[in-house]
C-alpha cells in the first residue's frame, strides 16, 4: 500500500527522485501512464497486470471501454529506477502531467501519482471544500456500540 505526500524537483534532463518508501512498492521498474485530472500514474508490474486483467474483461464493443483503454494503455510506458533512485519522466508524459520544476509524489492505496506542484494546490484547494461531503457519502461506519 501506497501512502504520504512528497515533493520533488526534476532535473534539467527530466529526472525525478522517487522516495525510498514508494520504491520498495514500486519495484526496480514500473509502468507510468496519463493518470486522471492532470496527473501521471505510477503502478508496480503486478498491480499493472491486474488493472490490465480487470480492464481485458469490459466489453470491447463499447466505444468508451476502446477509447479509455486506448488512451490509456497508448500513454503508458515503463520506466527504471538509476542507481541514485531516480527515473526519467518521458517528455510527453510530462508535457501532459505540465511537470515542468517541483513534482508532488503521492502515495494512493495501489498507486503513486505524480503532480505539478501547482496543478496539486489548486485541486487540494477545490476539493478540500467537499471533503466532508465526500467522506459522508463514501463511508460508512458501524454504528456505535
Amino acid at each position: 500500500m501506497f501512502i504520504g505526500t512528497y515533493v520533488h524537483t526534476l532535473d534539467n534532463k527530466g529526472r525525478l527522485f522517487i522516495p525510498a518508501r514508494l520504491r520498495e512498492g514500486l519495484g526496480d521498474s514500473f509502468v507510468l501512464t496519463k493518470g486522471l485530472e492532470g496527473c501521471l500514474f505510477g503502478f508496480s508490474r503486478e498491480e499493472w497486470a491486474r488493472l490490465e486483467e480487470r480492464l481485458l474483461k469490459l466489453p470491447f464493443t463499447q466505444p468508451e471501454v476502446r477509447a479509455f483503454t486506448r488512451l490509456f494503455f497508448a500513454g503508458a510506458a515503463e520506466v527504471e529506477v538509476d542507481r541514485q533512485g531516480r527515473i526519467l519522466l518521458p517528455p510527453y508524459l510530462r508535457e501532459y502531467a505540465h511537470l515542468e520544476r517541483d513534482v508532488v509524489v503521492l502515495g494512493v492505496t495501489n498507486r503513486v501519482e505524480f503532480w505539478s506542484q501547482e496543478e496539486w494546490e489548486a485541486y487540494q484547494l477545490k476539493t478540500q471544500a467537499v471533503y466532508e461531503d465526500l467522506a459522508a457519502k463514501l463511508i460508512t461506519l458501524p454504528p456505535a456500540t
